[in-house]
């Protein structure tokens, strides 16, 4: 069992990210980062989240003496090109109308950063929707309405569980915080 020492701090306003620390037994303050989650265009995709998952815990080197800044970022990957969050309702309709019926990749990130280092680290995982219809589609966008979630769904939600015919990795990676990565890497950093 992983006796926690350090005050850790998560970058992220994410729901589901402090879900997942809460339950592995991790105390933690939030402290999301107001970033630029910008990247150089010419940055090969599967490189994207851990350049912006350093970015977001740097944003926060400032405010710490002795706490370890957790940060993470995720991208889901459909044939080499990142589906960001999408910004309304017809970009979420059409991600989720691409996704449908393929398998695509999903990376989550995260960086460890203290005073004295800094750790990056990712995980994949490759997911297969079936063919959804547009009714199915429609359905989740307009109740669940996905803008937070990068590729426009959560698999947690609805849709994941109806879509997500195959799971290649981990299921927490999808949610948005390989946990098992961090809780190894939190004992040892």
């Amino acid at each position: 069992m992983f006796h926690q020492t350090r005050k850790l701090i998560l970058a992220s306003a994410s729901p589901r990210r402090q879900y997942l620390l809460k339950e592995i037994g991790l105390t933690f303050t939030v402290d999301p980062p107001h970033i630029d989650e910008s990247f150089p265009g010419d940055m090969p995709a599967e490189n994207v989240p851990s350049y912006l998952a350093e970015k977001k815990a740097k944003a926060l080197l400032f405010k710490i003496t002795d706490e370890i800044v957790v940060a993470s970022d995720t991208v889901v990957i459909l044939k080499n090109k990142i589906l960001n969050k999408p910004q309304d309702r017809n970009e979420a309709i059409e991600m989720l109308s691409r996704l449908s019926g393929n398998t695509h990749t999903v990376i989550t990130a995260v960086c460890l950063l203290s005073q004295e280092k800094c750790e990056c680290f990712d995980d994949r995982t490759e997911v297969t929707f079936k063919t959804l219809s547009k009714e199915e589609i429609e359905f989740y966008v307009d109740h669940y309405k996905p803008y937070d979630k990068a590729g426009a769904y959560g698999a947690q939600d609805f849709i994941g569980m109806v879509a997500i015919e195959k799971i290649v990795g981990s299921y927490f990676t999808v949610m948005g915080l390989p946990v098992h990565q961090v809780y190894a890497r939190l004992q040892s950093f």
